[in-house]
């Protein structure tokens, strides 16, 4: 039984790829119902996709009318409805947001996209990694020759599911306070512009320079970056304010090779040089005893499959068994409506009557 903050709200998900899922598995986590619509014949997930654990699944023909009427009747009974296909296509299968919102004017209609609704780029094709090229952002990752691709986290998780799930849940209170739904249009793209919101600010008043490896969160800074130690094994530092500097040259022993002038930016790349020198005469381990709990603003850098087995990651329980796999257990935790994960991927298909009669 859910026990969220989102207990009773009904979501009704279109299947998709990515960061649609993460979206759907965050609010199942968070305790909504959500009923995914996949496409008809659609194999059932493996038990080692996180992103499609707590759902409620319908196998669907969205080309048939039947299908659609079928949507329409969940969409009155829902309080948000997500999908993120490229624009025009839901209206062509008869379930856009004027449809929807004809038969539930109250319901929230997320949608999306990598580029938005509309704007030259809004039918081209894309990944994270392009969204987030046409930040500026993915220009200022990475060593000074080249950038570096931050994952997918950017643009497909940062600017798209986090926003889709802010956007929908704050339609949904001005539903709830006015009984008027809207349409949310998450570009990613747009979203996560507004995520580098301080590098755009920083770039304006000069105090960032269009360079990678030279400004104060990019490894330029050499008391703010990743060091490789004895072993072949990394180290975070990010000993930024003068206090948490000062340690770090007291931890490391190295207070007389490297000069109190912590921001003078002409000296960070012989700084940086000898703190590398420094870091490679211990283990990663060693350099943890050493550090690690300090005020240093010290971590050493987890492979995936040592990060489960860190202290601090038990203790905090940030990793739970699902149906027997491993699986990344719901953030943020709530003082009197804990989350919890619903149920484990599942090969069960429900019809939409037994959804139509638990959404009654």
């Amino acid at each position: 039984m859910a026990t969220g903050p989102l207990t009773g709200i009904k979501v009704l998900e279109f299947a998709g790829l990515g960061p649609g899922p993460f979206a759907g598995m965050v609010l199942s986590d968070l305790g909504a119902d959500v009923v995914e619509i996949a496409r008809e014949g659609t194999p059932p997930p493996p038990a080692t996709r996180s992103d499609a654990r707590g759902r409620k699944r319908i196998g669907l023909n969205l080309k048939t009318p039947e299908a659609v009427e079928t949507c329409l009747c969940l969409a009155e009974k829902a309080d948000i409805v997500f999908e993120g296909n490229r624009p025009g296509v839901m209206e062509r299968l008869g379930l856009g947001p004027d449809v929807m919102l004809a038969r539930n004017p109250a319901l929230v209609y997320g949608r999306m996209t990598g580029w938005g609704q509309y704007g030259p780029l809004a039918h081209a094709a894309g990944h994270d990694i392009n969204y987030f090229a046409l930040t500026g952002l993915l220009h200022a990752i990475g060593p000074e020759e080249r950038p570096v691709p931050p994952l997918n986290l950017g643009a497909d998780y940062g600017g798209g599911s986090m926003f889709l799930i802010a956007g929908m849940l704050s339609a949904v209170i001005h539903a709830r306070t006015t009984g008027q739904g809207q349409v949310v249009d998450v570009a990613m793209t747009d979203c996560a512009t507004y995520l580098g919101t301080l590098f755009h600010d920083m770039r304006g008043s000069g105090v960032w320079k269009d360079q990678r490896e030279v400004n104060l969160l990019d490894g330029g800074a050499h008391f703010y970056g990743n060091y490789e130690c004895a072993d072949g094994k990394f180290i975070a530092i990010g000993s930024i304010e003068p206090q948490f500097y000062a340690l770090l040259l007291e931890k490391t022993g190295a207070a007389d090779k490297l000069t109190d002038q912590q921001m003078d930016r002409s000296k960070w790349p012989e700084m940086r040089e000898t703190l590398r020198e420094v870091f490679r005469t211990r283990t990663r381990d060693e350099w943890c005893e050493i550090m690690e709990g300090t005020d240093v603003c010290f971590a050493p850098v987890l492979t995936l499959e040592e990060a489960p087995r860190h202290p601090h990651q038990v203790a905090r329980k940030v990793f739970v068994d699902v149906g027997g796999v491993r699986q990344v257990a719901p953030a943020p935790r709530f003082s009197h409506s804990p989350t919890a994960v619903q149920w484990a991927p599942s090969d069960k298909l429900w019809s939409a009557e037994d959804i139509l009669s638990g959404w009654a």
